[in-house]
């Protein structure tokens, strides 16, 4: 369909109609069961470079981002790294872990989105932003203990990938009117299939019997101070959602402008720090802002 003519067939659907629809979307293998191997390895007090890189050798898809990310501009590496083991040292074991656990997601969202014409590059980009940052936004205020940050972050808007599967025309249509940048986009999503991609998100994660992090992660990503669990990463998904709209990064594919005083003046935002003192939230502040800093180089490395 011509993303410059709207499509007067589309008409919003019942939740009757978006479950049936639902129903026939696949499943994400890598969601559930994620480089097991890997992780395995990686949380072994005994961490190998040799070891690491045999297994990584397995996956090329997984080897070509490890080398394209290692000599990425961030790096800033004087000699090209050709050898896993090289790149290996030089990432350490949380980019690796990182690695391990976008490589196989980023691949199956692509496969369900080749129908849809949509900026997807910058999509992804945008959500691999997300779960980079909202691990270090969270980490402004306790300490992450695992992995599970990251994956919600980076799941996030798997609301627009299922719509963009499971109803291509009302995601044309939604595209279409959203980059005009007048409207938000939940608001033209609930108008225009009659459910935003929030809710969308959390029906699938729900009906793929995944884990709650991950739906309470998608279906309050907007509206953190409604999560029934979890409330300060859904918090840290939202403040790093906005903070990366407002710097430009990625394409979320809502095009209304975020100002970074919309940023810090978040539900997220306040419910992370809801009694701040100047001086804390000065030191929060530069903090998110060098890792913003840094993000289009890690991002360039990695889709």
């Amino acid at each position: 369909m011509p993303e410059t003519a709207a499509n007067e067939t589309v008409r919003p659907l019942s939740l009757n109609q978006i479950q049936a629809q639902l129903s026939r979307c696949p499943s994400l293998p890598s969601l559930s069961s994620i480089n097991k191997a890997l992780q395995e390895l990686l949380g072994a007090e005994q961490r190998y470079s040799a070891q690491i890189s045999e297994i990584i050798r397995r996956d090329p898809s997984l080897t070509s981002r490890l080398l394209r990310l290692v000599n990425s501009v961030y790096y800033g590496l004087a000699q090209p790294v050709n050898s896993i083991e090289e790149a290996v040292f030089y990432l350490g074991i949380r980019q690796i872990r990182q690695l391990a656990l976008v490589t196989p997601i980023i691949e199956d969202f692509q496969r369900l989105t080749r129908q849809c014409r949509f900026p997807w590059r910058e999509f992804w980009q945008h959500c691999i932003g997300v779960a980079l940052l909202t691990r270090e936004v969270l980490g402004t205020v306790q300490t992450p203990m695992d992995e599970s940050d990251y994956v919600a972050g980076l799941v996030h808007d798997v609301g627009k990938i299922v719509m963009a599967w499971s109803f291509p025309e009302h995601f044309a249509e939604i595209h279409r009117q959203a980059v005009a940048g007048e409207r938000d986009l939940t608001d033209i999503e609930r108008e225009v299939l009659g459910v935003d991609h929030a809710e969308l998100g959390a029906l699938y994660l729900e009906r793929q019997r995944l884990p709650d992090l991950m739906v309470q992660a998608a279906r309050y990503h907007h509206q953190p101070d409604k999560a029934e669990r979890y409330t300060a990463l859904v918090a840290s998904v939202q403040v790093a959602d906005l903070l990366l709209r407002a710097e430009g990064i990625g394409c979320s594919g809502n095009y209304l402008p975020v100002t970074r005083e919309q940023c810090q003046s978040c539900a997220g935002w306040h419910l992370l720090f809801p009694n701040p003192k100047e001086a804390e939230q000065a030191i929060a502040q530069a903090s998110l802002q060098r890792s913003l800093e840094r993000l289009p180089h890690i991002l360039e490395g990695l889709v």
